[in-house]
C-alpha cells in the first residue's frame, strides 16, 4: 500500500490527524531509562505504543538519533513500529535534499535502509535533487513549504516573479511546483506550519485537495489548533498531518510517562476532532 493510501486509511481507521513526532532527548528521559544502555529504543517504543491508538503517523526525527550515534535504535525502532502497529505510516524527518547522485543515497538510506513510509525533502536545490525520491511512487515526499520555524521568512517570504509575471513570495512558488509538475505520482506532501494561519489557507488554494499538509507547531511551538484546522483541512476534514513532539513524548517525566503521553495525544486528537 502507498503512503498516501495508508494515510488515508488511517485517517478513517484512528479518526485522527495527529502524528507523534519521536524526538529523544535523554536528558528529559524518566529515571527509570538512566542505567539503560538502550534508552533511545525503550523510551521511544514505549511513547510509541501507548500513543499508537491515537495518531495517524509517527515522524521520528534522524538527528536526535544520529547526534547521539544510535542510529541502529531509530531502524530498530521503525521495524517495531511497522511489526506492532501495520497500517500506521512512519515518515523520517531528515529534510534532505542534495544533488541527484547524493539525493539517490539519500533515498536509499531513508526507504531501504531504515524502511520509513514517507521522508521529509528540501526543494531548494530543485526538482532534480527530489527526484530520487518522488521515483518511489509508494513512498511519500513531505516537502518544506512554509516552515514554522521564526526564520521562516528570511528566504521563503522573498518576492519571485513568476512566468506570468507576477511577483508572488517564494514559499507560494514551492507549492505550486509540488502541485502542477512534480506530485506526478500523487505521492508527495507539503510541511506548512501551525504558527502560519494564513498561509495555511494560501497554500491550501493553490494545491487543492490532493497534497496532505505536515503541520508542525502546535503544542509547544504554540501553533493554534483551531487555526490550523480551519484554514487548512480539506473539504472532508483531513487533509492534515498535525504533528506533536516535545507536548506529548515528555507530558510527564514520572513513572507514568507512558499513560501521560497518550493522554495527551487523546487530547489533541479530539481538540482537533472538535473543530474538524
Amino acid at each position: 500500500m502507498s503512503f498516501i493510501s495508508a494515510l488515508k486509511r488511517r485517517w478513517q481507521d484512528a479518526d485522527s490527524l495527529v502524528c507523534v513526532g519521536l524526538d529523544p532527548e535523554p536528558a528529559k528521559f524518566p529515571a527509570k531509562f538512566s542505567s539503560d544502555p538502550d534508552a533511545v529504543f525503550a523510551f521511544c517504543r514505549d511513547i510509541a505504543d501507548a500513543t499508537a491508538p491515537y495518531v495517524c503517523a509517527f515522524k521520528p526525527q534522524i538527528a536526535h538519533f544520529a547526534a547521539l550515534a544510535v542510529e541502529d535504535a531509530l531502524q530498530r525502532l521503525i521495524a517495531h513500529l511497522h511489526a506492532a502497529h501495520p497500517g500506521i505510516p512512519v515518515i523520517l524527518d531528515s529534510k534532505r535534499g542534495d544533488i541527484g547522485s547524493t539525493a539517490q543515497h539519500y533515498a536509499t538510506e531513508a526507504f531501504d535502509r531504515y524502511r520509513a513510509d514517507a521522508v521529509t525533502a528540501n526543494p531548494y536545490l530543485g526538482r532534480d535533487s527530489l527526484q530520487p525520491f518522488l521515483d518511489r511512487a509508494d513512498r511519500g515526499v513531505v516537502i518544506l513549504c512554509r516552515t514554522s520555524n521564526p526564520g521562516a521568512g528570511d528566504l521563503q517570504d522573498l518576492l519571485v516573479q513568476d512566468d506570468d509575471g507576477v511577483a508572488r513570495p517564494l514559499y507560494q512558488h514551492v507549492a505550486q511546483k509540488v502541485a502542477r509538475e512534480w506530485n506526478g505520482h500523487g505521492n508527495c506532501a507539503l510541511v506548512v506550519g501551525a504558527t502560519w494561519p494564513a498561509q495555511l489557507r494560501e497554500v491550501r488554494a493553490i494545491v487543492g485537495s490532493d497534497v496532505p499538509f505536515l503541520v508542525p507547531g502546535v503544542g509547544a511551538q504554540g501553533g493554534d489548533v483551531a487555526a490550523v484546522v480551519t484554514n487548512a483541512k480539506t473539504a472532508d476534514g483531513t487533509g492534515l498531518i498535525i504533528s506533536s513532539s516535545r507536548a506529548v513524548l515528555y507530558a510527564s517525566t514520572g513513572a507514568d510517562y507512558a499513560e501521560a503521553a497518550a493522554q495527551a495525544a487523546r487530547t489533541l486528537r479530539d481538540e482537533i476532532n472538535r473543530h474538524r
